[in-house]
């Protein structure tokens, strides 16, 4: 015959911490994948200029981008306060811009080359000589896709 217990407390079973490395290391990898790394330190203050008539890039790994603006606080004592071009992270003169495209072109596929795009950050105060004087590099370059970048404008004014 069986026999009953009655009165005996039961213990509750310890959790297994056996599964928790395998929960962090899954995670770390959702957090490493999911998140995209600051390409770029901005050395240049840009406010951008506002547009009505706006296009999304369809292809971001064909486009490199040019910077024009102001250096930011920590970097006027060294560079000044005019207007200056940052190519990746650092200051450049339109000189430098014609070797720059050339880098980058080489560094693509052979058959994506044709399609490189600059796209132009430049702050909304920036003067249109120096935009004009990218331009023309740019031109003698080859590079001939430009787009400007803008934010879009809320509200429109007829």
């Amino acid at each position: 015959m069986a026999q009953i217990r009655k009165g005996g407390k039961k213990k509750v079973p310890a959790i297994s911490t056996a599964s928790l490395p395998d929960v962090v290391f899954m995670l770390l990898f959702f957090f490493m994948a999911a998140t995209s790394m600051k390409e770029v330190t901005y050395m240049v203050t840009m406010r951008m200029p506002e547009a009505t008539e706006l296009q999304k890039l369809e292809k971001k790994s064909l486009v490199r981008y040019v910077y024009i603006g102001a250096p930011k606080p920590e970097f006027q004592k060294r560079f000044g306060t005019s207007t200056r071009i940052q190519l990746d992270d650092a200051f450049a003169d339109v000189s430098q811009l014609e070797d720059y495209v050339v880098r980058e072109r080489s560094a693509m596929k052979e058959e994506e080359q044709n399609l490189l795009t600059i796209c132009i950050k430049a702050d909304k105060d920036t003067k249109m000589g120096v935009i004009t004087d990218v331009k023309q590099a740019l031109r003698r370059a080859y590079a001939l896709k430009i787009n400007y970048a803008a934010l879009k404008r809320t509200n429109v004014y007829y």
